[in-house]
């Protein structure tokens, strides 16, 4: 049976200290996994983010079959905490108005429809610029919104295949493997929060916001790091290495006599360490063979067998404390189960579990910035489809009970009544 770990009740943040963004309205027309991973973060430190969804079902993630509570997926859940949702049936022209109003109010636009959308509802940068000069408009797509490939629709592991990230990634004797999380979806999302910071800043100089874009295909590109760049000094072709980059035979996955290490002993010094220290076998370095750095490229795979079989010859606790008394970087071979349970999660905090509307309490895990001044607002549980918009219709917007009563009639929220928090 599965064991699910006992979650803390969360501990406070202090009351009326400041957030970093507070003040800052975010109207957020996103969903899967980029966009809300961007504004999930605006909101965690103080933005006032209101996602806006289609009373039809509502985000995608909101059906991912994970696992889910209260109603709620495990996936929509994780990317969509500190937001209020509202319901809005953008093909119904009183919707487009209020969106429309909203934009007028935000700093800040966030959208990763596919192209074109935005700009059939009226609801594009070139539209809305003119109404709202100091807003900041992000755009995420898979492929940019100009050019020839904007119109082309891309997921994560699309773009993680088409840029050469995913080539990179897997054992040399196999196939490419994409990541098991969304990584190019998730370093994405940072990206579009660090354009619209940086965008925020330069709108407090220059008076005036900006469009900025981010798109996958250039974030998995980006993503290739030193090896994209070795091809480009060199013209070799960089392939998978498995769990030891470039090759290197004291960086990856030993097996104790009871189970899996990750060891990390990229340079002369740590080697010195490694095997004189830890492995007792000190002609692991007076060896020719492996006396120097590129003598262990040689002969890698020899190396490679000579360091299991010692590893192999003891417990893994015994070599983690041996490894730690030595100062050599090494890990725990840990499942999600194990890493959510270890005593590194449980030290710094980094599960809780936080109130929730049809769950009672939902799992949460914290945001993994952590500042001394302006601290991340206390977490609340992703909105329910709708659960804030006569709410936000009313406080933000100003509209009173009639009107509301009245755009409800004309399907502007779908087919039910717009909700009313508790």
């Amino acid at each position: 049976m599965p064991t699910k770990p006992q979650l803390p009740e969360r501990s406070p943040r202090v009351t009326g200290g400041p957030t970093a963004l507070d003040g800052l309205l975010v109207i957020d027309f996103t969903r899967v996994v980029a966009g809300p991973a961007c504004t999930q973060t605006l909101a965690d430190f103080g933005a006032r983010v209101i996602k806006i969804e289609n009373p039809d079902g509502g985000d995608d993630t909101r059906a991912y079959e994970h696992a889910e509570i209260g109603g709620e997926s495990a996936a929509y859940l994780s990317l969509n905490r500190n937001k209020r949702g509202i319901a809005l049936d953008l093909t119904v022209p009183e919707a487009r108005e209020i969106a429309l109003d909203l934009i007028r109010k935000a700093d800040v636009v966030v959208e990763n429809f596919s192209s074109g959308v935005m700009k059939k509802f009226g609801l594009d940068y070139e539209a809305v610029a003119p109404l709202n000069p100091r807003l900041v408009y992000c755009s995420i797509s898979a492929y940019g919104r100009t050019g020839p490939f904007a119109s082309r629709p891309g997921f994560d592991p699309i773009t993680q295949a088409e840029s050469g990230f995913m080539s990179l990634n897997g054992f040399a004797d196999g196939p490419a493997v994409r990541t098991g999380p969304p990584i190019v979806d998730m370093a994405t999302g940072m990206s579009a929060c660090n354009a619209i910071l940086l965008a925020l800043l330069a709108r407090d100089r220059l008076g005036r916001g900006q469009h900025v874009e981010v798109s996958l295909f250039d974030i998995a590109m980006g993503m290739t790091g030193f090896y994209g760049m070795a091809y480009l000094i060199n013209g070799e072709n960089p392939g998978r290495f498995g769990n030891s980059p470039s090759g290197s035979p004291t960086v990856g996955v030993y097996e104790a006599s009871d189970g899996p290490l990750y060891m990390a002993c990229a340079n002369d010094r740590l080697y010195r360490r490694l095997v004189v220290e830890v492995l007792n076998r000190p002609d692991l370095i007076t060896d020719p063979q492996f006396a120097s750095r590129k003598a262990r490229s040689e002969n890698k795979e020899l190396l490679r067998a000579a360091i299991a079989e010692v590893f192999a010859s003891d417990t893994l606790e015994n070599w983690m404390a041996k490894m730690k008394l030595a100062n050599i970087p090494v890990g725990y071979l840990r499942t999600v189960e194990e890493g959510f349970n270890a005593p590194e999660a449980r030290e710094r905090h980094r599960l809780s579990r936080i109130p929730h509307r049809t769950a009672e309490w939902v799992p949460n895990i914290e945001p993994p910035i952590n500042m001394s001044v302006t601290a991340a607002v206390d977490p609340v549980a992703a909105p329910l489809l709708g659960e804030h918009t006569a709410h936000v219709l009313r406080d933000t917007l100003g509209y009173d009970e009639r009107r509301i009563s009245e755009l409800a009639q004309k399907g502007v929220f779908g087919s039910g009544k717009p909700s009313t928090p508790v």
